[in-house]
């Protein structure tokens, strides 16, 4: 009996990194299509235009904000590790649930990060709460 249960527990471990894996390799393909071109591919921003999302207090502080924001957009002006920028973001309305989970999985685990998966679940309640 205990043997069955160390492997459905191992089953549910691989499908569960085999899922991390996904989300992670196409969030990558993602970001590059949609948030590289003003964040750039490695994450560093562009001068004083646009924020880096590596190596950023921002990112690292406001997990739901940086949900919200991929779809809503950002406006005004923010304070990024110690540094105001003022540049509209464009949100994009027509992002799934699960692609917002996909970019934000890739974007919390690079450049340092390692929360793990964000699921479409979390992407869903914490969207629901965005402001309008």
């Amino acid at each position: 009996m205990i043997g069955t249960i160390q492997v459905i527990h191992f089953q549910s471990c691989q499908t569960r990194d085999a899922r991390f894996s996904q989300y992670y390799v196409q969030g990558q393909q993602l970001y590059v299509q949609y948030c590289s071109n003003c964040h750039q591919k490695d994450g560093t921003g562009l001068g004083l235009l646009y924020p880096p999302l590596s190596q950023s207090d921002f990112v690292d502080q406001r997990f739901s904000e940086v949900v919200c924001s991929m779809r809503k957009g950002l406006r005004g002006s923010m304070l990024v590790n110690g540094r105001e920028y003022n540049q509209p973001m464009p949100g994009i309305p027509y992002l799934t649930d699960l692609e917002v989970a996909e970019i934000t999985t890739y974007l919390y685990n690079t450049w340092g990060r390692n929360r793990g998966l964000v699921t479409v679940e979390e992407v869903q309640q914490i969207s629901a709460a965005c402001a309008p």
